[in-house]
């Protein structure tokens, strides 16, 4: 999120949420790649604040008919954009990333959830975003969580059941035709008939 210019994207965004009639989600990270971060010119030391900018710059932009942004990297004078996302006030926000008070505490500022990587440890992380939502001042139960990228069960494993979300963003790794449609099978046999 760090490397976009916020009102080039929360334009871009809200476009695909109002020709889709409200289903865009924004799934964003800080990133991890030290010098792909510099080679869009930001300091990877300061991508997490840079990006939490350019969010909450985008939120204004969305929020507001006439919007304006004041921070360190990003100054928006009074501006309008249009069209406005069909979501109300902002498209849902999503924060990829490892658990812990620092990513816990962003997504309670200015995100709607939190997309696990892999998913481990979840159960044990659920309550510590829960506390971070109530202490700032949100309803937990507003809180969406979306595993990201777990890898699929293969038939020898055994799971237990965690329910987050009626969402998941599922990872089909590489390889011959057989396997990936042997991955989508595992998968499969999770999914609840409608």
């Amino acid at each position: 999120m760090a490397q976009h210019d916020p009102i080039v994207m929360a334009k871009q965004i809200a476009t695909i949420d109002h020709m889709s009639g409200g289903r865009f989600v924004l799934g964003m990270g800080y990133g991890w790649n030290a010098q792909e971060a510099a080679d869009h010119g930001v300091d990877f030391s300061a991508r997490r604040a840079r990006a939490r900018e350019n969010v909450l710059c985008m939120q204004a932009l969305w929020e507001h008919d006439e919007a304006s942004f004041e921070g360190t990297w990003v100054t928006l004078r009074p501006s309008y954009s249009w069209p406005k996302p069909v979501q109300r006030p902002r498209v849902r926000t999503l924060i990829g990333g490892g658990a812990g008070p620092m990513l816990f505490a962003a997504v309670a500022e200015y995100a709607d959830g939190w997309m696990p990587i892999g998913g481990a440890g979840l159960a044990a992380s659920l309550p510590e975003l829960r506390r971070a939502f109530e202490g700032a001042g949100r309803d937990p139960r507003t809180l969406h969580v979306v595993p990201s990228e777990p890898c699929p069960p293969r038939a020898s494993s055994s799971t237990t059941p965690l329910s987050v979300s009626p969402e998941v963003v599922l990872r089909v790794p590489s390889g011959t035709d057989d396997e990936m449609r042997r991955d989508l099978d595992n998968y499969a046999r999770f999914l609840t008939p409608p």
